[in-house]
């Protein structure tokens, strides 16, 4: 990944994928490169502090490309500056992700960064567990999995599978049946190390949390169990910062409610990390009093924490479009599915007598971190199937895994001295040339230097030294219509040999 290669970095849930990433990303901006986080839903994009692959390719809901969306598309200054302003595209969660929108989005790429190779020659990094949700495909009985598209092929992704487990013990009887899940090498036999939690129900005054396959159940459990504590609740109304179409797509991929009834007594869920707090996504706890109007929780561990409102906020192009405040909690007798994905969570009650699709069954199993905390509702046919297609794609991306890791050296651990090490350099004999440029446009067209181009501008330039007119309007400062006028004067004077 650090060498700038395409990547699918993948492996089981708990493996450290998220991890991983982050410590990417953070080596790759103090290496002076321009990222875009994104993931395919907006849940899986608030936990990296991204957007959705959807907005911030500009496709939105288009399930094609005509020649007038490419038109529209290809006139948006929005979208050329966004698109020859990033070195790397990140897209989390590509489980969910449709094949034929990876190709729309590279198709994109190409068009806006004027350039043939995939994805317009940004560095493309996928993340996720193809064994995790599908995509959603409504009325077609084969799903379009993302390993199916061409520009999957085109990507020429080096495979990086992780293999260690953070969330079981390598010696719990859950971690090997979802192994065997994944091997897809269940019989009946060993299908009985889940089927007999079938029917168990938790220890009098053990906590729980249950996951249901459809969001009608989980509404109606929590609304039940907070109207049984005989107290006024407390409401707490989210706070939201920019425009209102920006904070509806932020909020839409937040587990943290808008508005939020909580009671002493309510069973609650954590919805964000804070490690110094002591808790995560999905720790789990009890209100038990309320301090200055904030919550006070007890974690299941013991640690008592007094909860202040997390920010999220939706960062696109380098500036924060829109922010919200809320406590990031959520009621937790009960949880979808869908929105436990991510989750750790050390005990569990999960009703899989409506599963629907595959994956569905693994991805509620996996959540729980040991057998002794998995409690069964009820199981149905679909519960535990997984993919065919799927489980074949595994054995190549392992072996492909194994093969790359014994040429790859490890990356060296970052020093303070490397962190800027290579981080491109102002060439300053460049920004004087930039400038005395600027001096003599001024001057012939009887306007202000910094009307021609802001001194930021000419900094950005002499420090990214775009190759061509289309790099350069991903420089910050030049926009469509001063490459336009200016451009090929200033990619000469970057380039003069060219």
């Amino acid at each position: 990944m650090l060498s700038g290669n395409n990547t699918f970095l993948t492996g089981a849930p708990g493996a450290g994928k998220t991890y991983v990433l982050n410590d990417f990303i953070n080596r790759s901006l103090r290496l002076g490169k321009r990222i875009a986080v994104t993931a395919s839903t907006g849940i899986a994009a608030s936990h990296i502090g991204g957007t959705t692959i959807h907005s911030w390719s500009g496709l939105g809901i288009l399930d094609f490309l005509s020649e007038e969306d490419k038109k529209r598309l290809g006139n948006s200054e929005k979208l050329i500056k966004r698109y020859n302003g990033v070195d790397i595209l990140v897209i989390d969660e590509v489980s969910m992700l449709h094949g034929a929108r990876l190709d729309m989005i590279s198709t994109v790429a190409k068009m806006l960064r004027k350039s043939d190779k995939p994805f317009g020659g940004m560095q493309v990094i996928l993340v996720g567990d193809l064994f995790q949700l599908p995509p959603v495909s409504r009325g077609v009985q084969k799903f379009d999995f993302i390993h199916n598209a061409e520009a999957w092929q085109e990507l020429d992704l080096k495979i990086c599978y992780i293999t260690e487990q953070h969330r079981q013990t390598a010696d719990d009887q859950l971690l090997k049946f979802l192994e065997l899940m994944r091997s897809s090498e269940l019989n009946e036999i060993n299908g009985e190390i889940v089927t007999s939690r079938v029917g168990l129900k938790p220890k009098d005054g053990q906590v729980i949390t249950r996951l249901y396959s459809h969001n009608i159940d989980v509404e109606s459990i929590n609304k039940q169990h907070l109207d049984a504590i005989p107290t006024a609740p407390k409401t707490f109304q989210m706070q939201t910062k920019g425009s209102s179409a920006k904070v509806e797509q932020l909020t839409k991929g937040l587990l943290a409610n808008e508005v939020l009834e909580l009671k002493i007594g309510a069973e609650v869920m954590f919805v964000a990390n804070n490690f110094a707090e002591g808790y995560v996504n999905g720790s789990r706890g009890q209100i038990i009093d309320f301090d200055n109007s904030q919550p006070v929780v007890e974690l299941n561990n013991g640690r008592i924490v007094v909860v202040e409102p997390h920010n999220w906020s939706l960062n696109e192009d380098g500036k924060i479009r829109a922010e919200v405040w809320q406590l990031p909690l959520r009621l937790a007798w009960a949880i979808t599915i869908h929105k436990s994905q991510g989750m750790s969570l050390d005990a569990a009650e999960i009703d899989l007598s409506r599963a629907f699709t595959p994956g569905m069954g693994y991805v509620a199993l996996s959540r729980v971190r040991s057998l002794g905390g998995l409690y069964l509702k009820g199981l149905n046919n679909m519960a535990m199937t997984m993919n065919p297609d799927i489980s074949e794609l595994d054995n190549q991306l392992r072996t492909s895994s194994t093969t790359l890791a014994t040429v790859t050296p490890d990356a060296e651990e970052p020093t303070e001295q490397d962190d800027n090490s290579d981080t491109p350099e102002q060439d300053d004999t460049l920004l004087n040339k930039l400038k005395l440029w600027r001096r003599e446009q001024s001057q012939d067209s009887g306007v202000a230097a910094y009307m021609v181009a802001s001194n930021k501008a000419l900094e950005a330039a002499a420090r990214i030294k775009p190759q061509t007119t289309t790099q350069l309007l991903g420089v910050p400062g030049f926009g469509a219509k001063k490459v336009e006028q200016f451009g090929q004067q200033i990619i000469d004077i970057i380039n003069p040999n060219n």
